[in-house]
């Protein structure tokens, strides 16, 4: 994912040393020295988190939070307040002006890319749910209830897991008048209970005398319903070998000893946001749209919808330069399966073939059935590399398993992929999906049960 950081600092040398961190880990890097030149930057350009230090001449970093979020136009924007000051104060200021994090001077790099990447991946979702409302609500669906609920950080409910007997209670503390939070000393019936009941976060210490944090991390995120719940760990001190590791195995964030109340806030806010973002992309429109733009067998979204969310699509894409990529998916001699089965055989092939569209896909995908046997996913932010992988996975699923086609009776079925990606100023919906479709019979002419990307 690469995201546009905007730094706004008034000493030459800390954006320099920012832009140079960021730029390592191949974010897109624009610079202010002034809250004036900032403003100015998010009102004309995209940007997806704003590092805004404090202490400026003219307009402080306050007064530039304020403003960026009074603006409609940018009060989206996450901004994360740099400062050498670490008076609780002043974080509450922050927080009154609506800062969605904070950062204190030296920079840890751990923590700059920490938290740039959650607010960048926060942004990401948050203006794909709001084109996704966008379409339906041009489409005559109403339901921005939802929206505006998926956008709150608060009223969540916080699973903490901590064996210490003071450090568990005060986080509770802490939390349980913004947020409903449980505590768990014992690792067991803390799995047990994340495998049962939905949560919208987890924080759990690394520092518990009887059990391995990372390794609860690790069997947080086997379980399905567990698998998506944000993880914060908290570490006694940075330690960056096994902070990595943490990441590695799907923790989301992590706070240091001891712990400031308005960064505990401000972190457990963020991944409250982008749990209920995510479940907001995966299931409310799927649950709530008319039959107008669903396809009343699959649940899938129907052409449709599909054309008017691609064109939106491709026009963002266009406009600055966002990777697109769609697979164009076709069951193999389906048209065997009909007639020697019969039509309720078939409908339960395509449901079951849905569903495991729906296992390979991202919240932020967009999965189709075009007509028949034929679907399409749309992929934003997918190079085409990564539309193969996604196409081969799809692919190998449908062929792996087999379909129940009646009680007790299975058969199996393979599909055919094809793969085109946006190249770019010219390129149009029609033209991306001509070439999909292309692809996908060039698979079929192959020998079928393949992933064909599109013809140079």
């Amino acid at each position: 994912m690469t995201a546009r950081v905007l730094v706004v600092d008034d000493i030459p040398a800390n954006v320099k040393l920012l832009e140079a961190r960021l730029t390592a880990e191949y974010f897109d890097v624009v610079t202010a020295s002034s809250g004036v030149e900032a403003l100015s930057i998010c009102a004309r350009e995209r940007i997806d988190v704003v590092l805004l230090d404090v202490m400026m001449p003219g307009m402080d970093g306050f007064e530039v939070c304020k403003r960026l979020k009074s603006d409609p136009k940018t009060h989206h924007i996450p901004v994360v307040m740099v400062t050498a000051l670490d008076q609780a104060s002043d974080r509450i200021q922050g927080l009154k002006f609506g800062a969605d994090d904070f950062l204190t001077k030296p920079v840890d790099d751990i923590a700059l890319i920490t938290r740039v990447k959650n607010l960048a991946r926060l942004k990401n979702l948050n203006d794909e749910m709001v084109m996704r409302a966008a379409t339906s609500f041009e489409l005559g669906v109403e339901g921005y209830e939802a929206l505006e609920q998926a956008m709150s950080g608060v009223n969540g409910r916080v699973l903490v897991v901590d064996d210490h007997p003071r450090n568990g209670p005060r986080l509770v503390s802490l939390l349980e008048g913004t947020h409903k939070v449980i505590c768990e000393k014992d690792v067991a019936t803390a799995l047990d209970m994340a495998s049962r009941e939905p949560f919208d976060v987890i924080i759990i210490s690394l520092a518990m005398k009887n059990a391995d944090g990372l390794r609860l991390c690790s069997q947080i995120r086997s379980q399905d319903l567990s698998r998506h719940v944000p993880i914060i760990v908290i570490v006694e001190e940075p330690n960056e070998a096994r902070l990595l590791r943490g990441f590695d195995m799907g923790v989301n964030d992590y706070l240091v000893r001891p712990i400031e109340p308005h960064e505990l806030f401000a972190r457990v806010s963020t991944q409250i946001k982008r749990k209920r973002h995510l479940d907001f992309l995966r299931n409310r429109l799927a649950e709530s749209v008319e039959q107008s733009i669903t396809d009343p067998l699959t649940g899938l979204y129907n052409r449709r919808y599909m054309e008017s969310h691609l064109r939106t699509l491709v026009e963002d894409a266009g406009k600055i330069g966002r990777k697109l990529s769609v697979l164009w998916a076709d069951i193999d001699f389906f048209k065997n399966v009909n007639d020697t089965y019969g039509h309720e055989a078939g409908d339960r092939v395509l449901k079951q073939f849905s569903d495991r569209i729906l296992r390979n896909t991202r919240g932020i995908d967009l999965a189709c059935r075009m007509g028949g046997e034929e679907f399409l996913l749309i992929l934003p932010d997918t190079d085409e590399l990564r539309a193969y992988k996604i196409g081969e996975r799809l692919r190998t699923s449908v062929a792996a398993g087999e379909f129940e086609i009646a009680p007790g009776q299975f058969i199996r079925v393979t599909a055919s992929v094809g793969l085109s990606t946006f190249y770019g100023d010219g390129d149009t919906p029609e033209k991306l999906l001509k070439r999909a479709d292309e692809a996908m019979y060039c698979a079929k002419r192959r020998g079928r049960n393949r992933v064909s990307v599109e013809a140079a």
